[in-house]
């Protein structure tokens, strides 16, 4: 892990922007703004770099923007923390993620391409989590769709089926090794796209339960299984807003929502069983 050996000012015109930045949305927004505040409040927080593989330069990996208002402001150096090392794009893109959700908001893009990126390098989110210092909770849903073998990613691209829906199939029929059966994966995904949380989970639970059954006969066991009862509930305006929140996070309608999120009540207090 690199770690930062000096902190001095560095010329503007040695340095150069890495390719880990993970702030790719509108870059130069705000930079008269950024440099309005610079020049009456100094530079609040040094840029990070690294050596470049070109000689007498810096790569920036964090702080483009404070480099771009700097430019703007026409000065010669900037203040920058100096790794003790090289930094590898995956290593630069972890780091520029950790910073840039410390000191500023990214956006839902951003953070999905980088934390994408990363688990195309590292492979898991439990590694993901670990270079970037995020919880694997806060990891796993921007990670979803690169990990989804791809007839289930076409079906996410046209549209046919969400990715909360392609990555609950792929688990489903994966097998331990973590492949998945691709018309199974395809067939499974159909059936359950449109369909509320609870029966999602009913037929994922029963295709699970023998994954050597053939798809058709777990989907047809799943489908006739328990009866669903629909029932009324009156919410508060906060908990109505929370609830479409939680059901546009998971792609799935306000109904299917709230089926999952009475069920995981009742699961948590113990008041029914995981398997019912």
């Amino acid at each position: 892990m690199a770690k930062v050996v000096e902190t001095r000012d560095i010329a503007l015109d040695e340095l150069t922007i890495g390719k880990g930045q993970v702030r790719t949305q509108e870059v130069g927004a705000e930079i008269d703004e950024l440099a309005r505040s610079i020049e009456a409040q100094g530079l609040l927080q040094p840029i990070v770099v690294s050596e470049a593989i070109t000689p007498g330069k810096f790569e920036i990996l964090v702080g483009q923007r404070r480099f771009l208002a700097h430019k703007l402001l026409g000065r010669a150096t900037i203040t920058a923390r100096i790794l003790d090392t090289r930094v590898s794009e995956a290593e630069a893109k972890a780091i520029s993620i950790t910073e840039n959700l410390i000191r500023r908001k990214l956006s839902g893009k951003e953070l999905t391409d980088g934390l994408g990126y990363l688990y195309k390098i590292y492979g898991s989110i439990k590694d993901v989590a670990a270079a970037t210092g995020l919880p694997a909770g806060r990891v796993s849903p921007h990670v979803r769709y690169p990990r989804l073998i791809q007839p289930l990613k076409d079906l996410v691209d046209s549209g046919d089926v969400s990715t909360p829906v392609a990555v609950k199939t792929q688990d489903a029929v994966g097998g331990p090794d973590g492949t998945a059966n691709p018309d199974a994966a395809v067939t499974l995904a159909r059936e359950m796209s449109g369909r509320t949380g609870v029966q999602q989970k009913i037929m994922v639970r029963t295709v699970k339960k023998d994954p050597r059954r053939p798809i058709d006969e777990a989907i047809e066991e799943a489908t006739t299984g328990p009866k669903i009862h629909q029932i009324y509930v009156s919410l508060t305006e906060d908990a109505l807003y929370a609830l479409k929140q939680f059901a546009h996070d998971e792609q799935v309608t306000q109904d299917a929502a709230a089926a999952d999120l009475i069920q995981e009540g009742l699961i948590s207090r113990g008041l029914l069983n995981d398997d019912a």
